[in-house]
């Protein structure tokens, strides 16, 4: 390991690329501590304290908890995220932008030109509701100290900017440096909580808050969890393609057996980040509208209950289906096999190859399906709970007798829930991946003596 550390560093081009990747990060992060201009600091931290399981949080996630500080970069690279999957979505209904994705390099600059233009519009809109929604006194907490047009013209040309800046960076990453610059970027926001987590835990261990058996539990699942991650991020079901042998001329084509990969998990991180966004969107509003009613609505969507966990679970399972079915048509690809003259074994091609693509795709999607909703919902149940209590009827006597574990977890604080684990290591691999294929092209050593690290997509 040392010595492959080492080699990174002994090849020219590759520790530019490093270097320069490291160095653009330092400026998302060093530029993500400048505060928004007019905004009380106090009370923001207030009114954030109670905005924690909203949709804000997931936006607050994705942006490196730079929206909970309201600074330039509080927007973060969500509004680009956003708008990708919406080019993506248009790619299905809308003719042009069908063809253009088949067009190859031309066509994708295309696209990519219009994701940029569609994350302009996105930022104007939601800076423009942040600058109204911050004015308005949230919960009778004064935040901006100075309202008017002018704090509002000013704080959605500055997040604006931000984001563009922050989508500039992450491009860069991409063409100069090494990885997915927008994925690192998002990366990069989440390690960064790592030190203070570690610290509150040290402090905790000292003040005697913190239960060491706990904290050992907490610490194997977690590991756990992450070699079940890459396990899973691996996966793939190889369906057998052979290639019938063609004459041109003089030269025999075709003739050889490969394989089409069907990720396990082909949705990647997208389906959490609908399923949460949709969810979480009743406890945003009651917590905009002081009525009884919202008010419990909210309290039924607070993280840990037994509706909420139901709901997000089938929300993922949901959104894994229809993300899935979007980003891969079996259609497509059984005519790309005929055009090559490719065909699975005992199939026969046309219609009958993909129908036979699409039930595979379907059975290891709900295997991926489920994944999802195990990841996301392990952290939480971990450190909450399930609150059965709130259930009607049956939840006082679900609580009388079910073990404590399973009622309030392990009663701790921890600071990185199934989403976060789920980038980190997901981004980490494909990194990782494209590091050691560098090394290896190079005729270095990788970072494994036997096989190779695969990403994601390796």
């Amino acid at each position: 390991m040392l010595d492959s550390i080492r080699n990174i560093f002994s090849i020219p081009e590759l520790r530019r690329r490093v270097i320069f990747t490291l160095l653009l990060l330092a400026v998302y992060r060093a530029g993500g501590q400048i505060p928004n201009p007019g905004i009380d600091a106090t009370a923001l931290a207030e009114l954030w304290a109670r905005s924690k399981n909203t949709v804000l949080g997931m936006v607050d996630l994705f942006s490196g908890q730079y929206m909970s500080k309201m600074t330039i970069f509080a927007l973060g690279i969500m509004p680009y995220i956003s708008s990708s999957i919406i080019l993506q979505l248009l790619q299905v209904v809308w003719p042009y932008l069908e063809r253009l994705s088949k067009e190859g390099e031309l066509g994708r600059k295309k696209i990519t030109q219009y994701t940029r233009y569609g994350t302009i519009l996105i930022c104007l809109i939601q800076a423009w509701a942040i600058a109204l929604f911050l004015k308005s006194s949230p919960g009778g907490i004064k935040i901006v100290t100075n309202p008017g047009i002018g704090f509002i013209l000013l704080t959605v040309l500055t997040l604006t900017t931000g984001t563009i800046f922050v989508m500039w960076l992450g491009e860069q990453i991409s063409e100069r440096g090494i990885g997915n610059g927008i994925s690192l970027i998002i990366f990069a926001g989440i390690v960064a909580r790592f030190p203070a987590g570690l610290n509150s835990v040290v402090q905790g261990l000292r003040t005697g808050s913190w239960d060491p058996i706990k904290l050992i539990i907490l610490g194997v699942m977690m590991l756990v969890v992450i070699a079940f991650i890459v396990f899973v991020e691996r996966g793939q079901r190889r369906i057998p393609v052979s290639y019938a042998k063609r004459v041109v001329g003089r030269k025999v084509y075709g003739g050889q057996s490969t394989h089409l990969p069907l990720r396990v998990n082909t949705g990647g991180v997208i389906p959490i980040i609908f399923a949460a966004s949709i969810i979480t969107i009743p406890a945003t509003i009651a917590q905009m509208i002081n009525i009884p009613v919202f008010q419990t609505i909210a309290n039924a969507f607070r993280v840990g209950m037994p509706l909420y966990n139901l709901l997000y679970i089938a929300a993922i399972i949901f959104f894994t289906y229809f993300y899935v079915s979007i980003i891969f048509n079996p259609t497509d690809v059984a005519d790309n096999l005929r055009k090559y003259g490719g065909f699975i074994p005992g199939i026969r091609p046309g219609k009958n190859t993909s129908d036979q693509i699409d039930s595979i795709l379907s059975r290891i999607t709900l295997v991926g399906a489920v994944y999802l909703a195990a990841i996301a919902i392990l952290p939480e149940f971990l450190t909450t709970g399930f609150k059965v209590q709130s259930l009607p009827f049956i939840g006082n006597f679900l609580e009388a007798n079910m073990p404590k574990w399973f009622t309030q977890g392990l009663n701790v604080q921890f600071y990185f829930g199934g989403t976060s684990i789920l980038i980190v290591v997901g981004v980490a691999m494909d990194t990782l991946q494209q590091i050691e294929a560098q090394l290896v092209m190079r005729h270095y050593d990788g970072f494994m003596r036997r096989g190779r690290i695969k990403g994601r997509r390796g």
